[in-house]
């Protein structure tokens, strides 16, 4: 039987922020916008923790253009308007909006240790802000203590508030982490 790839078809909706979507848990899981007249819902992946801080500074009313992908219909019945799932903003107020995974080297000094959840260092914190996320077994590979100087590349996004990165290391001072 032959293989066929998946096409999703995005769409680039253009609307005015009406506001941002709770999760059940108190965090933010989609937004609204107003499409001519017509409610239009964008639901974000629940595995990104920072879809919601693009709209952080958006007041109501302001004019977005948002890319998505049309949601598949829910066993719970049919909605009361058009869902997608959320790509990302690309444009607030007619002016493209930057990407927000930057690339390039974080560099600093070690302000404090960082743990998973079970309680296992798991990266650290820099004193430019940014968070080198290198899983626990990077960050045993890379024996960083607080106070080290550090330089780490691989893709970034911004943390939760705006203030810095995360960094999800692929190399730390030069040398390459092993892969995961």
């Amino acid at each position: 039987m032959p293989h066929h790839e998946e096409m999703i078809d995005v769409y680039a909706v253009e609307g005015q922020f009406q506001h941002l979507i709770y999760s059940p848990r108190g965090g933010y899981e989609g937004l609204l916008i107003d499409t001519y007249g017509i409610p239009t819902q964008f639901v974000f992946d629940k595995h990104d923790e920072t879809a919601a801080d693009a709209f952080a500074h958006l007041r109501p009313g302001q004019s977005v253009t948002v890319e998505g992908s049309l949601r598949q219909p829910s066993d719970k019945g049919e909605g009361d308007h058009v869902v997608y799932d959320f790509h990302r903003l690309s444009h607030v107020a007619g002016k493209p909006v930057e990407s927000a995974h930057t690339e390039g080297p974080v560099r600093g000094r070690v302000v404090r240790i960082n743990h998973a959840k079970h309680g296992v260092p798991n990266g650290v914190v820099l004193d430019s802000g940014d968070f080198v996320h290198l899983k626990p077994e990077g960050f045993a590979q890379a024996g960083l203590e607080v106070g080290d100087e550090v330089e780490a590349d691989g893709p970034s996004r911004p943390l939760a508030g705006g203030q810095g990165r995360v960094m999800e290391a692929r190399t730390v001072n030069g040398h390459a982490l092993a892969p995961r």
